[in-house]
């Protein structure tokens, strides 16, 4: 059965931010599943909330820092396999974002499931690539590596 047919789909809409500080990428580390994997700090859209503030919001919740969007990268369509007994396979829409750091808060507790945020070499990063949470972890900083920025004006929130 397909949508049209009535049966009810929607992606997870879920932001990222790409920081970089002196040519590192601020990334976090987090524990998914009882395994430690590497992310850009990211998380899920809330209700009412804009895509910006989102993003805002989960780099501050996950690594402690506030920071100044720059740009956005691109969106980022996914499907995450299915795990042997069948669940999984969730659809995600991910809206990614350029950063600068502005101030950190060491005081601040992270965000469940977050271990630490660090700061990772690009090199790092990608040889690193068997411990990234998905392959958007790697296309996005790839992406964003290559140039990719656009206006955070194509981004509109309607009341």
């Amino acid at each position: 059965m397909t949508y049209r047919e009535g049966r009810f789909w929607q992606p997870d809409v879920t932001v990222a931010t790409v920081v970089v500080r002196d040519g590192r990428l601020l990334c976090v580390e987090e524990r998914v599943g009882g395994v430690l994997v590497l992310n850009q700090p990211a998380g899920h859209l809330e209700p009412e909330e804009s895509l910006l503030q989102a993003a805002l919001r989960e780099t501050h919740e996950e690594t402690a820092w506030t920071v100044r969007l720059t740009a956005f990268i691109g969106a980022y369509q996914w499907r995450a396999p299915a795990a042997p007994d069948g669940s999984g396979g969730r659809h995600y829409l991910r809206f990614a974002f350029a950063a600068e750091p502005v101030v950190h808060d060491p005081a601040l507790r992270l965000d469940d499931g977050i271990v630490r945020a660090l700061w990772m070499t690009p090199a790092e990063l990608r040889q690193a690539q068997d411990r990234h949470r998905s392959p958007l972890v790697w296309q996005v900083a790839a992406d964003f590596l290559a140039g990719r920025r656009h206006s955070l004006d194509l981004l509109q929130q309607l009341a």
